[in-house]
């Protein structure tokens, strides 16, 4: 006759006094059918209570999907800013009137400061000796129409002709804006793929006219497809001769943007910091006195950026803290109650020979299976819900493994350190109380 569960768990927790003296393998191997025979007891016990064992599983799912979900997106968001801050050029920063603003008050202060100028540009361009090229940019947004084809809201852009070198721009067709161009202020213009699509879709569109406001330019160059970013096209443009654009277009609130590159990596922040001073210089701003203008570099953006998704990542885990440990309660209070409708079992079990380690043993494992089975499930629905967003929005999401590794060892460790009590619990019982209890 084959022994019971209980009675083969009785057997293999004892082991006689000159095997455990004399063989160590055979209490190695002892031990580990032990944990074997453990973990196959817990796994019996929560598929004996299915419905009641997911109940309890609720908040723990929430919180590793909460994490999971929020890791993903801060993951993806930080490969894909990262990447297109490579895309800004190679050695790239921007100097520009604003810099970046991260408060109302810095807002209000920053509208009060000068515009960047064409004389600026031209002292920087004089004056520098660690960049190569230093470019400069005007924008507006308008629409645009050819025969009878409209497309709305354009970033029609007034640029210098070095503008492609420093942003390493890829052209498809015809050519890019020339110097000759800007010194006559030509109406030309090299257009985005967006376009191209729009207007030119069967035809080819180099030498064709179109129509931006109430002003008429010429094809002369179209871009390679760039894509978009976060579901905005980045093709959407039309760039003319920066003079074309200051004759045509300009304002006297227009501000320059200047795209500055370093001769190399190594002198980025030479070049940044020459620029400044040349500036702060050519506008005498006194030593002690702030910028007045902004420099914004590959680093500067990125720190905002982390520092923007570390605060999303802060939220995220405060809520799952609070999941878990709502979940850990609700695990601690079913184990409670397990313990309580299984004392004859563990009653029968000490009578046995199962020591008081060995009721341990088994109750933390079985709330730590429990809560690892509820760490997976929230894996699996956040990977779920990773795909579901990816489908429908543009937000690039990205699962490291380290979330998932992270978030599995967390919802285990919850479930070992809500499941002492209750353990402990079982094994105080005194054998023959609870063998005289009912159930």
């Amino acid at each position: 006759m084959g022994l019971t569960p209980i009675e083969g768990f009785a057997a293999i927790t004892q082991v006689a006094p000159r095997a455990e003296a004399s063989l160590k393998p055979g209490r190695l191997r002892s031990a580990l059918i032990t944990m074997l025979e453990t973990l196959r007891l817990s796994l019996d016990a929560l598929r004996a209570h299915k419905l009641r064992s997911f109940l309890t599983l609720l908040g723990v799912i929430l919180a590793v999907t909460t994490l999971v979900a929020v890791m993903s997106v801060v993951a993806g968001l930080n490969f894909y800013v990262a990447d297109r801050i490579a895309n800004l050029g190679a050695n790239v920063y921007v100097l520009n009137r604003m810099g970046i603003i991260t408060s109302e008050d810095a807002w209000v202060k920053a509208q009060k400061r000068p515009l960047v100028t064409r004389e600026e540009l031209d002292s920087l361009r004089t004056g520098m000796h660690t960049a190569s090229h230093i470019a400069a940019l005007l924008g507006n947004n308008s629409d645009v129409r050819h025969g009878n084809d409209l497309l709305e809201n354009v970033n029609v852009l007034g640029v210098t002709p070095n503008y492609s070198e420093v942003r390493s721009l890829n052209i498809a067709a015809g050519r890019f804006l020339t110097e000759t161009d800007q010194e006559h202020r030509s109406p030309v213009c090299f257009i985005g793929a967006d376009l191209v699509k729009k207007f030119f879709s069967s035809v080819d569109p180099i030498g064709k006219t179109i129509r931006a406001g109430t002003h008429s330019y010429e094809v002369v160059g179209v871009a390679a497809v760039i894509g978009s970013a976060l579901g905005q096209s980045q093709d959407n443009f039309v760039f003319i001769p920066l003079e074309t654009y200051r004759k045509e277009w300009g304002t006297q609130r227009d501000s320059l943007v200047l795209f500055i590159q370093a001769q190399n990596a190594e002198m980025m922040s030479a070049s940044e910091d020459e620029a400044r001073m040349l500036l702060r210089a050519w506008r005498h701003i006194s030593w002690d006195a702030p910028d007045n203008f902004g420099i914004i570099g590959s680093d500067s953006i990125m720190g905002l950026w982390q520092s923007l998704t570390g605060n999303l990542f802060m939220v995220a885990v405060g809520l799952t803290a609070v999941f878990l440990v709502v979940g850990g309660i609700v695990i601690m209070n079913i184990m409670l109650a397990s313990v309580t409708e299984r004392t004859r079992e563990i009653g029968l079990r000490r009578s046995l020979g199962a020591r008081k380690k060995h009721i341990v043993l088994q109750f933390v494992t079985e709330s730590a299976v429990l809560a690892a089975t509820g760490g997976l499930m929230g894996i699996v629905l956040a990977y779920a819900v990773v795909a579901v967003a990816r489908a429908l929005t543009s937000i690039p999401m990205r699962t490291p493994i380290s979330a998932v590794i992270l978030s599995l060892g967390v919802s285990t460790g919850v479930g070992l350190f809500f499941g002492i009590y209750p353990a402990m619990r079982a094994a105080r019982l005194d054998p023959i109380e609870a063998l005289r209890a009912d159930g």
